[in-house]
């Protein structure tokens, strides 16, 4: 496959057909070592026998990176706090997992020795820019091998025979291919029958974290969520780590069929794809921090804010998390959460996120100010000459044009 050789190769590794059958061929053309890292951030059942399976295919070593907190705090919870949603439904669960576990394999690859790092993300998607970019930020002249843009197999079939081949065990079959990437955040179902658009999804045979809306409970649950600047602490009052709050919310959101999206996104490599996502908790907690900052950011900087959401998202979707920009954006968000503190109830219900209820010690709501009844604050004369003012443009543009007849 190619001239170059290289002694010692860092594999971006996750046990699924790609990267399992990437070893032997990596060995094969490239005559090298081959170190797998596993990035842990919360598929921990999908890591049981992943260190057999890795030694048994051919690498000479593995590391199983437990990185669950760092991926929670220093990503999900920030990008949570700006509200970034990538084309208003996707919570982003796929695109901000890649940095920190790209990150990761860059610190083992320069501890180990290696010249070079591999992984197996396709030529047709998002995460081989996550990846290379963050590589790039870390290893900027680090070579990187990317199999799918290079080898002979063309499609999932072609790689399950290619498994076969080499006596490389895996665990799925051709009916049931399904591309899949699973975090603490979220799953994602991408493949099969759901390539076509016209087909609805079989939720029934696809599901892992939630149930269908159908099949949920006939009684609504209630969950309470306390913030501090902005961040989970509390799930009912109970005092817990960010990324404890999320795995409860998985639980009461996945039981009550909340956060389930169909959707087909604009990928930046140009084309649509579609895909079935499951992300039940953190479509609770995005829900809550809205309604928590209702109340507690002024108006100005809510709109400011809402407008770079856009722009957050499509940086994280993107790759762009170690940029200048996605640095700058941060440093605004964090600045907005100083008074985002309060606690908020939800009522959960058949796939429904709905809020019941919103306290804060930090609030700019004024209950007088703001009441239909009597009160001895605002004075609603006052309001005449507002509009008077506020107006003032458009009466003046009405005037001139009757005087010139239009």
């Amino acid at each position: 496959m190619s001239e170059q050789k290289f002694k010692k190769v860092v594999l971006a590794y996750s046990g699924g057909l790609d990267t399992s059958i990437i070893i032997p061929w990596l060995k094969e053309n490239y005559g090298c070592e081959v170190i797998a890292v596993a990035g842990n951030v919360g598929q921990d059942k999908e890591l049981s026998g992943l260190k057999e399976r890795a030694i048994k295919t051919g690498a000479s070593k593995i590391y199983i990176e437990d990185i669950t907190d760092e991926f929670v705090d220093e990503y999900i919870i920030p990008t949570m706090q700006a509200g970034a949603i990538y084309e208003n439904t996707y919570l982003l669960g796929t695109s901000f997992a890649r940095p920190p576990i790209a990150k990761r394999i860059v610190e083992i690859a320069k501890k180990e020795g290696a010249d070079a790092i591999c992984h197996g993300c396709t030529g047709k998607g998002n995460d081989q820019v996550r990846f290379e970019l963050t590589i790039k930020a870390f290893a900027p002249e680090m070579p990187i091998i990317a199999p799918w843009r290079i080898w002979d197999i063309k499609s999932r079939d072609e790689e399950i025979d290619y498994a076969i081949a080499k006596n490389v065990p895996i665990t799925l079959t051709r009916e049931t291919n399904y591309s899949k990437d699973m975090n603490l955040w979220h799953l994602s179902h991408e493949g099969l029958d759901l390539e076509d658009p016209a087909n609805e999804p079989n939720y029934d045979k696809i599901l892992e974290l939630s149930v269908t809306p159908e099949k949920a409970p006939d009684v609504p649950t209630y969950v309470s969520i306390d913030f501090e600047k902005g961040v989970p602490v509390a799930v009912d009052g109970e005092k817990m780590k960010a990324s404890e709050i999320i795995r409860k919310l998985n639980k009461l959101g996945g039981a009550n069929g909340i956060g389930i999206i169909d959707i087909v996104e604009n990928r930046l490599v140009g084309m649509k794809s579609r895909g079935v996502y499951e992300t039940p908790g953190g479509t609770i907690l995005y829900r809550a921090h809205e309604q928590l900052e209702m109340i507690c950011i002024d108006k100005d900087t809510m709109h400011t804010k809402q407008m770079l959401a856009q722009k957050f998202a499509e940086l994280v979707y993107d790759g762009k998390w170690f940029t200048p920009l996605r640095e700058a954006l941060s440093a605004f968000v964090t600045e907005t959460q100083k008074n985002v503190n309060g606690t908020v109830k939800m009522k959960l219900y058949k796939g429904n996120v709905i809020p019941a209820g919103v306290t804060s010690p930090t609030s700019l709501y004024d209950e007088e100010v703001a009441t239909f009844g009597a009160d001895n604050i605002y004075n609603q004369a006052d309001s005449a000459g507002f509009i008077n003012l506020f107006g003032l443009p458009i009466k003046i543009k009405a005037m001139l044009d009757e005087k010139r007849g239009n």
